[in-house]
Parts: C-alpha cells; structure tokens; sequence
C-alpha cells in the first residue's frame, strides 16, 4: 500500500525535514514544496500498522509540527 504524509515544519527546518525522512525504512521519496505544507513524504507499507510506525517517526523528526496522511485508494479491479 502507499500514502502520502504532509507535513508542517518549523520555520528554517523544512530540508532538515526531508532529509530525516528519507531515513525511515518505508520511506520512499520526501520532498520540501510549496504551498500549505512544507515537505511531502511519499510512503509504501504492506500493513496499517507498518503506516503506523512510519507516522510516528516521522512526528518525532526534530521540526515537525504537525502531519496529514493521505492512504493512496487503489483503482477497483474490472473483469
């Protein structure tokens, strides 16, 4: 499965951020954009507990504020 993880981070830190994330096993790609949030993390897990862990981490990332995660929806199979 994947998510996104959009996060607000302290001013000056938003690199910082990025770079604390690529860390985290499951994180795939993390980006400082533009916008209402600061850096986006894009995320594959195999269980929602998996998505848990890598939540927490990245909230424990020295100049996170706050976190929104987006869970991809996959597209319906169609025979």
């Amino acid at each position: 499965m994947e998510a996104y993880i959009l996060i607000n981070a302290d001013p000056g830190l938003i690199w910082d951020v990025a770079e604390a994330a690529l860390k985290i096993d499951g994180v795939k790609m993390a980006h400082a954009v533009t916008g209402q949030f600061d850096d986006v993390v894009f995320v594959e897990f195999l269980k929602m507990e998996d998505l848990g862990r890598i939540i927490k981490e990245v909230q424990a990332i020295f100049g996170v504020r706050r976190t929104q995660t987006l869970i991809t929806v996959p597209r319906p199979i169609r025979e």
